[in-house]
C-alpha cells in the first residue's frame, strides 16, 4: 500500500532550512504518541516507519494485548485518541497473584501466599478509574493511526532509515530509498535495533532470558469479572488478562524450545496445554486466532539522549512483560518528553539543545532505571522453584496484602500516578 497522503500540517513552520521540527524513527505506539502531543502543540513531526499503518493493524502483526496504566490513558483523553479505544478497553477491577509449583491457575485455590489489589481501595485517588485498561494492541494501533492521520501529520511509510548524522545546528537523517530530511532533532522509537541510537553512539547493554512468551486471545466459558491473574510457575509467569467480551489475553512464560513447540502445535495439542495450565476457575477456554511468540531480553540503552538525539520506547528500554510495565514506560516517557520539547519551543530555545534534551533525560533516567532493575529482580525471583526463594518471595507477596499503604502504593505506582507526572498524565493538555 502507498504511503498516505497527509495533510497540511496544523503546526507552525519548522525553523529555516529544516524540513521538520522532529523526526521521529518509528510509528509505533510510543513515537506516534509522541507525534500526535507535538503536533497539537503546534510542531511539525514527522513520523518514518518501515509498516505502513494499514499492516500494523492487521490481527496478523501483533497478537499482544497491554494493560495500559490509567495515567497513560489519561493521555490518550488529553490528546482525543480515548473515545476510539474506549469501546475496545477492558477495565481491570482486581488482581490476583499467586504462587505455585504446578500449573492450574486454580490448582488447589490460592496458595498461603498471595497478593489481591482492588481498584476500590484506590477509588478516592484514581477519580475512579480501574487498575488500568486492557486493550489489544492492533486498536491501539489503529485508533493512534486515525488520530495520526486526522493531525495532518507526515508519515513516511513504507521508509526504512540507512543513517543520520548529527551537526551542531541539526540533524539530518537519510533514508534507504535516498531521501534525505533535516530537522533540529531526532527521535529514536524504532525498537531495540534503534540506527538512530548506533548513530548517535549511544550503546545498549542487557542479556537474554532465554525465556519464551507464548501469546493467545481465548474466549472464556464464564466471565471473566474484570479480574487479571498473574499466577508464577518454576518455568515463568502465566498471565490472564481481561479482554471484551468475556476473552481473555494469555500470556504464559516458557523455554524457547517449548514456546516454539507451543506456537508450532496441533489445536488440540495446544489446547490440552492450554487448560493444563489455565485450570476450571473460568471455565473452558476456547482459542481464537493464531499462537504468537515472543523472545524475552532486558535491553537499556547507556544514555536516554546524545547529540540531537532523544530515544523513547524499546530503543531506550525493553523489559521483561513480567508486570506489564514495558509499554506504560514507554508512554510515560513520549509525555514527559513532548513536555520538554513544546516548553523549550514556546521560550525560544533550541529544541534539540543538549541543555533541553538533558531535562528529559533527568526527568526519565532514574524511573527507567529503577523500573528495569526491578522487573530483572522479579524475573529472577519468581521464574524459579529454589526452595529459599520460595519463602522469600511467599513471604514478601504476604506482607505486602496485609499493609493497606503497602499495596495502596503498589496500586498507584502500576497505575504511572507515582512520582512527577507530566502533565499529558495528568489529563491536561500541552
Amino acid at each position: 500500500m502507498a504511503k498516505p497522503k497527509a495533510k497540511p500540517s496544523s503546526g507552525s513552520a519548522p525553523p529555516s532550512g529544516f524540513d521538520a521540527d522532529v523526526i521521529i524513527a518509528g510509528a509505533g505506539i510510543a513515537g506516534a504518541t509522541l507525534a500526535l502531543a507535538l503536533a497539537k502543540a503546534g510542531l511539525k513531526p514527522v513520523l518514518i516507519d518501515p509498516i505502513v499503518f494499514d499492516a500494523q493493524v492487521a490481527p496478523s502483526f501483533d497478537g499482544r494485548a497491554t494493560a495500559i496504566a490509567y495515567a497513560a490513558f489519561r493521555q490518550w483523553r488529553a490528546l482525543d485518541v480515548a473515545p476510539a479505544l474506549e469501546p475496545k478497553a477492558e477495565r481491570i477491577e482486581q488482581i490476583l497473584v499467586t504462587d505455585g509449583r504446578r500449573p492450574g491457575a486454580s490448582a488447589g485455590g490460592p496458595g498461603p501466599f498471595f497478593l489481591r489489589f482492588d481498584a476500590a481501595e484506590i477509588a478516592d485517588r484514581s477519580e475512579g478509574e480501574p487498575l488500568g485498561y486492557m486493550l489489544e494492541n492492533r486498536h491501539i494501533r489503529a485508533a493512534l493511526a486515525a488520530a495520526v492521520q486526522a493531525a495532518g501529520i507526515e508519515v513516511l511509510a513504507p521508509a526504512r532509515v540507512a543513517r543520520a548524522e548529527f551537526g551542531p545546528r541539526g540533524a539530518t537523517v537519510t533514508l534507504a530509498d535516498g531521501r534525505m530530511l533535516t530537522a533540529p532533532l531526532v527521535v529514536g522509537a524504532e525498537g531495540r535495533g534503534s540506527v538512530i541510537r548506533e548513530a548517535a553512539g549511544i550503546g545498549a547493554i542487557g542479556w537474554d532470558y532465554r525465556q519464551t512468551a507464548v501469546v493467545a486471545t481465548v474466549r472464556l466459558e464464564r466471565p471473566h469479572g474484570g479480574v487479571a491473574h498473574e499466577y508464577f510457575l518454576p518455568s515463568g509467569p502465566f498471565a490472564i488478562l481481561p479482554l471484551t467480551e468475556d476473552r481473555a489475553s494469555l500470556v504464559w512464560t516458557e523455554s524457547v524450545s517449548r514456546g516454539a513447540a507451543l506456537k508450532t502445535a496441533r489445536p488440540e495439542v495446544f489446547h490440552a496445554h492450554l487448560q493444563r495450565r489455565f485450570g476450571e476457575f473460568v471455565g473452558a477456554a476456547t482459542r481464537e486466532g493464531a499462537v504468537f511468540t515472543y523472545p524475552l531480553s532486558l535491553q537499556l540503552a547507556e544514555r536516554l539522549v546524545g547529540p540531537r538525539t532523544a530515544l523513547l520506547g524499546d530503543a531506550a528500554h525493553a523489559v521483561h512483560p513480567i508486570a506489564g510495565q514495558g509499554l506504560n514506560l514507554g508512554l510515560k516517557s513520549a509525555a514527559a518528553l513532548a513536555e520538554t520539547i513544546v516548553e523549550a519551543a514556546r521560550l525560544g530555545e533550541d529544541i534539540g539543545a543538549e541543555a533541553v534534551l538533558e531535562r528529559y533525560a533527568a526527568w526519565r533516567r532514574f524511573d527507567t532505571a529503577t523500573l528495569a532493575a526491578g522487573m530483572d529482580l522479579f524475573v529472577h525471583l519468581f521464574s524459579n522453584d529454589h526452595p529459599l526463594l520460595r519463602l522469600v518471595r511467599g513471604a514478601g507477596m504476604a506482607a505486602v496484602n496485609r499493609i493497606g499503604p503497602a499495596r495502596r502504593f503498589f496500586m498507584q505506582e502500576a497505575g504511572g500516578a507515582v512520582g512527577d507526572l507530566p502533565r499529558l498524565l495528568k489529563g491536561e493538555a500541552l
